[in-house]
């Protein structure tokens, strides 16, 4: 751990961030809380079916009333100062309406990364400095550290397999690294539970958060409906033919935001064998089934890349890559297609990824994210 300072950590109410504040205070530093305030709770309740979850958070989501309620007592708790930061209208713009073009556009996306990626380190260390100090601190299980040779900060896998959260991280550039902190990279779960007892926090058993912040009770297409409506905007018409991978017309959907390649169930059709989602077409509005053995595929580009462990790639490198979070990462060679304008990745950094076997629905929207053993080299989105 550093030499004593004024540390900044994100607290969202959760027992990972809030050990986190405990163990920086018990090891000498000044510690000031700083929550995010994303998302009104009380939005689109009554709408759809929406639930209002203004009252009470439902176990398994983050970024609730109650998840603020709970960092401000474990801050009074540590006697630190705290803040909350209202970041509502930049997540919307950021975070929610991206996360609604995608789906209406075929895609499935994930919106913690593009809420790490876009908003909550360059928010918190913004207003870190803000507050006096450059360094932050938050409750993810990483490692990050400076090579001299390299001259670059690294991400590393944590200590704890289960809670590797680096496939969250790439985005992360040179400089947010350099000022942040992961202090729960090298231990374990159990071990933070037993750190958040000794400090004396009541949230110490506190379930960890699951569901997607902004969508109480999980189900997205009630969400998106939802949203629509209260922009004044309706769900486009995106109905279409379901075809089996020769073309042939087998039924007809409602829509292609309710499709996910690999999904299953909800098709609307039948058949002898069970059907999966191969692909999703938006300008025909077509959506692709077939068996399980066709969701397979060698190969992946993804686009607006971000390297961490190399300043660049300029020549083919074999990595590991994890395309979901719960996916074992597999061996692939990884080339470029096409070079970012600026040195270090960017928006225009596209790659090509051959697998050395075949992956299982390999899904556009979502993050690939590859890695040197414990190293994250970068990751981008899947196109």
């Amino acid at each position: 751990m550093p030499q004593p300072e004024t540390i900044a950590v994100a607290m969202s109410g959760g027992v990972d961030s809030s050990t986190v504040a405990a163990m920086l205070a018990q090891s000498g530093h000044t510690v000031v809380g700083l929550t995010l305030q994303l998302w009104d709770q009380t939005r689109l309740a009554g709408r759809h079916g929406i639930p209002d979850a203004s009252n009470g958070s439902k176990a398994g989501r983050c970024c609730s009333l109650d998840d603020v309620y709970d960092a401000r007592r474990v801050a009074e708790h540590l006697g630190i100062p705290y803040y909350v930061v209202n970041q509502q209208e930049r997540f919307e713009n950021d975070v929610v309406r991206p996360f609604v073009d995608e789906y209406l556009h075929g895609r499935t996306p994930i919106p913690c990364s593009l809420c790490n990626n876009h908003l909550k380190f360059d928010a918190l260390i913004q207003t870190a400095r803000s507050i006096g100090t450059e360094r932050v601190a938050t409750g993810h299980y990483a490692i990050n550290e400076f090579d001299p040779a390299r001259q670059r900060w690294i991400l590393k896998r944590p200590a704890d397999a289960a809670k590797d959260q680096t496939y969250f991280l790439f985005g992360l550039t040179q400089e947010q690294l350099a000022r942040t902190l992961f202090p729960l990279g090298k231990i374990t779960k159990p071990e933070v539970r037993e750190a958040a007892r000794s400090a004396g926090l009541a949230l110490a058993e506190k379930p960890d958060s699951q569901e997607i912040c902004f969508i109480p009770g999980g189900d997205y297409k009630q969400f998106l409906t939802a949203y629509l409506e209260e922009q004044g905007r309706e769900m486009p018409d995106t109905t279409g033919e379901l075809v089996d991978s020769n073309g042939e017309v087998l039924g007809h959907h409602d829509g292609i935001s309710s499709f996910t390649v690999g999904q299953r169930k909800g098709l609307g059709v039948s058949a002898p064998t069970p059907l999966y989602v191969l692909n999703i077409h938006p300008d025909s509005h077509r959506v692709t089934v077939g068996a399980d053995a066709e969701l397979a595929t060698q190969t992946l580009r993804a686009s607006r890349c971000n390297w961490i462990s190399i300043p660049a790639l300029t020549a083919p490198m074999r990595v590991k890559i994890k395309i979901r979070h719960r996916h074992e990462p597999a061996w692939a060679t990884l080339e470029e297609l096409h070079a970012a304008d600026q040195p270090g990745g960017g928006d225009g950094a596209e790659v090509m990824a051959t697998f050395d076997a075949p992956q299982r629905a390999v899904t556009p929207g979502q993050s690939a994210v590859f890695y040197d053993g414990d190293e994250v080299v970068g990751g981008g989105w899947i196109v």
